[in-house]
């Protein structure tokens, strides 16, 4: 996730979780949760309670929407509280409403990549669910879950919503490939490693679905490519993420999580300097803290020298 804090679980696993459950060749795409939250919703004239979204659904969740209420919404309070606090978020998301078969669609092609790419590739369900407005996208021991109303409103991503939701789906998927992203990062993780995680995933979610997810940061970069990349270099082995990682998403003259977009590039000119595709993507799939430093110094990345922007 990414990308935004709010849609990576590498950023906030507490525990290791379970492996994915019901993985198979061919990815089940599970729309139905966000059916029966909206039955709820309208019943109540979009104000539900607590009880009724308890009874409504979240008892009768799939597997997904279960692992996404201990990891994200922790409770039908808190849930509630979410809508009485922003409704218009939970009122605009039916608007993705109707995109959903359509993305589901198109992730038929995106998993079919991502089996060309790594032949291993394991593909738990995709839920989409209606969450508590606090994460769009992460991995559980289900599978890739996404919360709708974060999407719906991240409009500095793709501007159209079926793509957005493509993307990040390629991106989080990217993620149950990567063995670093499935624990709790270690209490020494540096920037340069959860940057490689993250632009991992930026750069095979691009191979597989077209584009990366944080496409307005490829925007924002491009007059300011050298200044970034010396900084983050100085910065690189720091443990402290703040500044390049997980900070939201920022302001049109301040962008947040920078480090996904500088990961890309390492992970990028990693690929594109292997003789073996095959034996890179593995690679990119496998960096972990201990291997980061070196992953950068093979990948042929280098910042200008003389860079005066």
């Amino acid at each position: 996730m990414l990308l935004l804090a709010l849609f990576s679980a590498f950023a906030q696993a507490a525990t290791p979780p379970e492996p994915p459950s019901n993985s198979s060749r061919q990815p089940v795409v599970r729309i139905d949760d966000v059916a029966r939250f909206y039955a709820v919703y309208d019943q109540a004239d979009g104000k539900p309670s607590a009880a009724a979204l308890q009874a409504g659904y979240l008892d009768s969740g799939s597997p997904g929407l279960q692992q996404f209420v201990t990891a994200r919404i922790s409770s039908a309070e808190k849930l509630a509280d979410a809508i009485a606090r922003s409704p218009q978020d939970f009122r605009n998301a039916r608007r993705c409403v109707p995109m959903l078969p359509a993305a589901r669609d198109q992730l038929r092609q995106v998993f079919s990549a991502l089996t060309t790419l790594d032949p291993q590739a394991t593909f738990p369900p995709v839920t989409i669910v209606i969450g508590r407005n606090n994460t769009g996208g992460t991995t559980t021991a289900s599978g890739v879950t996404i919360g709708l109303e974060v999407i719906c409103r991240s409009n500095w991503l793709a501007p159209d919503i079926t793509q957005r939701l493509v993307h990040l789906i390629a991106h989080e998927y990217v993620h149950v490939q990567q063995p670093a992203a499935q624990v709790a990062p270690p209490a020494n993780a540096t920037v340069l490693f959860a940057s490689l995680v993250e632009g991992g995933a930026e750069f095979v979610g691009e191979l597989t679905s077209g584009e990366v997810l944080n496409v307005h940061l490829q925007r924002w970069t491009r007059d300011k490519a050298c200044r970034i990349e010396r900084d983050f270099q100085a910065h690189a082995m720091d443990t402290d993420m703040s500044r390049w990682l997980y900070n939201g998403p920022g302001t049109p003259e301040a962008p947040g999580d920078l480090g996904y977009w500088v990961g890309y590039r390492i992970a990028r000119a990693y690929y594109a300097h292997a003789s073996d595709k095959p034996r890179a993507i593995q690679d990119i799939l496998n960096v972990d803290n201990d291997n980061a430093a070196s992953f950068l110094k093979r990948s042929g990345w280098r910042t200008d020298e003389d860079c005066t922007r």
